[in-house]
């Protein structure tokens, strides 16, 4: 029988920089949808979460990585479901499972969240450092991914192809959800392109 490996509780330090952090990353998007992304200054933002100029840059480099801090953590922790799938899965089945649970527990989205997408979408700086930001973890994506596959392929295109149209696929739902958000749940949008996209992936 497989020990159950249980993870830490983060300690009283890192609660910390966890709470620092999302405040940075809630007074970014406040002050951005109250005034506009291109007037943010990194300043306005230390100001607004209470702290100094210089812990700001211990957190994030500039003012983009502060406001796509939510989109980060989504992703982190969706990549940490697909790990957390049973090893008897495929990759598709547990990418697609791990993304189901995830928009379950989301549940009902935070207006932030969506306005923080929409602003996104009209913001060319924000776009590019986004596709920054999706780029390393698509590579983390592809490694989790990667795990799931005869060895034989671990090291061949199949992993990475999957990781990108996953990303694709969920990226596309949600901007069609934002189109209309009445129309249909996101989740349930996810899980029909994710089922559209991945027919060539089926194990």
């Amino acid at each position: 029988m497989t020990a159950e490996v249980r993870v830490p509780e983060p300690g009283l330090r890192e609660r910390k920089k966890a709470a620092t952090r999302q405040a940075l990353h809630d007074a970014a998007v406040r002050l951005a949808i109250e005034h506009g992304a291109d007037r943010l200054t990194v300043e306005a933002v230390a100001d607004e979460a209470g702290v100094s100029r210089r812990t700001f840059s211990n957190y994030f480099a500039n003012k983009e990585e502060a406001l796509l801090h939510g989109d980060r953590q989504r992703m982190v922790l969706l990549i940490d479901a697909v790990r957390a799938r049973p090893a008897a899965e495929g990759p598709w089945t547990a990418l697609s499972r791990a993304a189901q649970e995830a928009y379950q527990q989301i549940g009902e989205l935070d207006p932030h969240w969506v306005a923080q997408t929409r602003l996104l979408r009209s913001e060319p700086a924000l776009l590019a450092q986004q596709v920054s930001t999706f780029a390393a973890l698509e590579r983390e994506l592809a490694a989790a991914v990667a795990d799931r596959l005869p060895e034989a392929q671990r090291s061949g295109i199949r992993g990475r192809l999957m990781a990108a149209t996953f990303m694709t696929a969920t990226r596309v739902s949600l901007h069609v959800w934002l189109e209309d958000p009445a129309e249909t749940p996101l989740a349930e949008l996810v899980q029909r392109s994710l089922a559209e996209v991945g027919r060539g992936f089926v194990e």
